[in-house]
């Protein structure tokens, strides 16, 4: 029997999903996240919503390498030092721009916000999976949706960072500029 190819593509918030892990204490290795998603998941595409400031050309490229697709959002300073970058928005859309390319989807993001996009997936029968970064720290809204969880936390052996080079510091610093 011909085993049938999936066609499944990830879409990640990416500040959440840092934060999240930085939360736990650790720093999440990008490679590994993107070799896991393929392997246990068979995504084909993985896009990666983040907000752009120029000088982390490198992270950008560095990920871009790698394999993911990167959706930038434009930041604006905020007073408090932070530069505000929020990606739901963006996200959904694109979900919905590429709606008929995909046979199944996975949402990373532990932010409530994403219910309706996650609700219409799933009665489309288009939801794969949700990845909640922290275990301990996420929507209850999501919590509708149990069989569809997983926990990027409890990865930790599998997932973390542990590099010390230039591009690591710059991966756990970059995004932690700016707050949804």
């Amino acid at each position: 029997m011909k085993k049938i190819k999936q066609n499944n593509y990830a879409f990640i918030d990416s500040q959440n999903l840092n934060l999240a892990i930085r939360d736990c204490g650790w720093n999440l290795n990008f490679k590994k996240f993107y070799i896991y998603l393929q392997h246990k998941y068979r995504t084909n595409k993985v896009f990666l919503f983040i907000g752009y400031i120029s000088s982390n050309k490198k992270l950008y490229l560095y990920l871009e390498k790698i394999g993911y697709t990167i959706i930038y959002k434009p930041v604006i300073g905020q007073t408090s030092g932070f530069v505000k970058g929020n990606v739901d928005a963006e996200l959904v859309l694109h979900v919905m721009l590429q709606y008929k390319n995909f046979d199944k989807a996975i949402i990373i993001s532990g932010d409530g916000d994403f219910y309706c996009l996650i609700e219409q997936l799933l009665k489309d029968k288009k939801l794969l999976k949700i990845g909640i970064p922290n275990k301990k720290r996420y929507s209850a809204l999501l919590r509708k949706f149990s069989k569809y969880l997983f926990y990027v936390s409890i990865l930790q052996n599998k997932l973390k960072s542990t590099k010390k080079g230039m591009l690591d510091r710059n991966a756990s610093q970059s995004v932690a500029f700016y707050r949804d």
